[in-house]
């Protein structure tokens, strides 16, 4: 998929998701909805007239054996999976979701290992906020005056079951999920 590399080296020192991604180390960037939302306008113009899923449907045809299934709609933050696999910092190109349900996965074991238990309504609001993430790529208090969160009772329900540690789980699914 030559143009859209061509795309990223003539645009990772102007554009500010490429310059995260492409030069900070992986646990240090800090992407945003907006950022990467800028990012895919950009890819749509000429001269390269790039779209997430048309990039992903080229990878899939010159690389088969390098690309994962897609089993849902395509993402805006799929991009972020495009870029890391055209820079060659991912060997297997996987839809951002499921590298978000992989780091779940993790972080529950480690979670376990820590000795933290979780509420049966712990652990859906825990879902609901990496669901949150998956798509968004970050989660602030101000989501919880949206759906899903607000029909459950928003950011005052949220602190009534998680109590203090409500910032702290916040900032460790932000940290670990969207890393």
């Amino acid at each position: 998929m030559q143009s859209f590399k061509e795309f990223i080296k003539a645009n990772k020192d102007e554009i500010l998701a490429l310059q995260i991604i492409y030069n900070q180390p992986y646990e240090k960037r800090h992407l945003t909805y907006e950022m990467i939302r800028k990012l895919a306008n950009t890819m749509k113009k000429p001269p390269y007239n790039l779209s997430t899923e048309y990039v992903w449907r080229a990878f899939e045809q010159l690389e088969k054996d390098k690309v994962k299934n897609r089993r849902v709609e395509f993402l805006l933050a799929d991009i972020i999976s495009l870029v890391r696999f055209g820079l060659h910092k991912e060997n297997i190109l996987t839809p951002y979701q499921d590298t978000i349900e992989l780091r779940f996965a993790d972080w529950l074991v480690n979670q376990e290992k820590a000795g933290n238990t979780y509420t049966n309504e712990q652990m859906e609001w825990i879902t609901m906020i990496k669901d949150h993430i998956a798509t968004s790529l970050e989660i602030t208090v101000d989501d919880f005056d949206n759906v899903p969160f607000y029909e459950r009772g928003g950011v005052v329900r949220a602190y009534d079951v998680f109590g203090d540690r409500f910032n702290d789980i916040l900032d460790e699914l932000n940290e670990v999920l969207a890393a």
